[in-house]
């Protein structure tokens, strides 16, 4: 059971490592025996400050880089490629969103929004394919994971036209990448998380409507590192091995039951 959920020897890559859920999966990984994460953020401070801590349980690189622009995405690969032959797991996860009225939304933040969070998805996985057809076999395919969002499923209560759409896209990228690259032994999923403590949703654990927020969620409660970091864990293990093309809800029931009986739950 160990053998089945440990990543021992795996190098992998974190995309907004820095913070919130990415700094979450990168210290699972470590945990689980990663031999090497690499984090990435815009922020160099932030950057080399989230690899240190995370340090205290395994091989902890930082490469600041902002993959929102292909000269972060070419950064970070290259960053990869001087000290990996192979590369095991990509989790793209990264992201930016934006609030505003329908009317007033600032068109050049919703290019934005689908800039960081659906074409560097897709260019990070192209740029870094090199090294993770090099680490795939049949009996352990090398792993991509696509941070989504339950915004992508549900409707969203709040503003973020951009961010929803690109979440959205994210899931069906996430199914036409594992078609694309499943003779190639790379297997890509994506998890699609619910409200965790994030500086994205930071309004929410701030609100004086945290306990209604709450209350919204089947389960009664935010996400932790271990819900969060446990998938991404067993998506990356022998246990997740013939998994691919799948959106995983990390959610609390939340847009996977029926929200007219969520109250009774």
């Amino acid at each position: 059971m160990t053998d089945l959920f440990s990543i021992a020897g795996k190098a992998a890559v974190v995309t907004g490592g820095s913070r919130g859920i990415g700094f979450m999966i990168a210290g699972e990984f470590l945990k689980a025996g990663a031999r090497r994460v690499y984090i990435c953020a815009r922020r160099a401070e932030a950057c080399d400050a989230a690899a240190a801590e995370l340090s205290q349980f395994g091989d902890c690189v930082s490469v600041p880089a902002d993959v929102g622009d292909p000269e972060g995405v070419e950064k970070l690969a290259r960053a990869v490629e001087d000290r990996e032959e192979r590369l095991e797991i990509l989790v793209n996860n990264a992201g930016t969103a934006w609030g505003a009225p329908l009317d007033t939304h600032p068109i050049e933040q919703f290019d934005r929004v689908l800039q960081v969070n659906v074409r560097a998805v897709f260019h990070m996985t192209q740029r870094l394919l090199p090294l993770l057809r090099a680490a795939a076999s049949e009996a352990d395919p090398a792993r991509v994971i696509n941070i989504g969002s339950i915004d992508g499923i549900a409707i969203p209560m709040t503003e973020n036209y951009g961010y929803s759409a690109s979440k959205a896209a994210v899931h069906m990228l996430t199914r036409h990448l594992a078609f694309a690259l499943v003779k190639d032994h790379v297997n890509v999923n994506a998890i699609a998380p619910g409200l965790f403590p994030s500086r994205m949703t930071r309004w929410a654990f701030e609100s004086s409507e945290l306990s209604a927020v709450l209350d919204a969620i089947p389960m009664h409660r935010a996400g932790t590192a271990e819900d969060i970091g446990g998938t991404a864990v067993y998506l990356s293990a022998r246990a997740g091995a013939y998994l691919t093309g799948v959106v995983i809800p990390v959610s609390g029931g939340l847009a996977t039951i029926d929200s007219a009986h969520s109250a009774d739950l």
